[in-house]
């Protein structure tokens, strides 16, 4: 499969995510249906790298390692918010403002990575935050 088709799946798939959560959170504690669902996520991902044969425990060492830890932290602190708000607030208003990930991402890729600037991308950022502000403050 190519990139495409693994982006659809992902977007599908990541579609139902806050929903559930919404419900979960009703009864479980937001940090505890994270663990709980982050756990099926470490166990899925273990069997992936097992039947693939991608691990190496160079890999916990290596010239890249920093860079997962430090992504692991960052998943981990925005996670655990992200279930905390669909715990507390309205899956409309928490996942648009979550998704502005999408644009901030986009803008570290510039700034940091010399990505180029195209006034597709500015309106496109713009926009993003536009529509945020209108889900969320209605």
């Amino acid at each position: 499969m190519n990139y495409v088709v693994y982006a659809v799946i992902a977007l599908l798939a990541y579609s139902l995510v806050p929903p559930l959560v919404d419900l979960a959170t009703r009864e479980i504690p937001s940090s505890t249906a994270a663990l709980m669902s982050n756990t099926v996520l470490v166990v899925v991902a273990a069997g992936v790298v097992a039947y693939t044969g991608e691990w190496d425990t160079s890999y916990l060492t290596g010239r890249s390692a920093v860079y997962i830890y430090a992504a692991g932290v960052c998943l981990a602190v925005g996670i655990l918010a992200y279930y905390r708000a669909l715990a507390e607030g309205p899956v409309s208003v928490v996942v648009p403002i979550f998704g502005l990930f999408l644009a901030a991402s986009s803008v570290l890729g510039v700034v940091f990575f010399e990505e180029t600037v195209t006034t597709r991308k500015v309106v496109g950022i713009t926009l993003a935050l536009v529509s945020v502000y209108l889900i969320s403050t209605s």
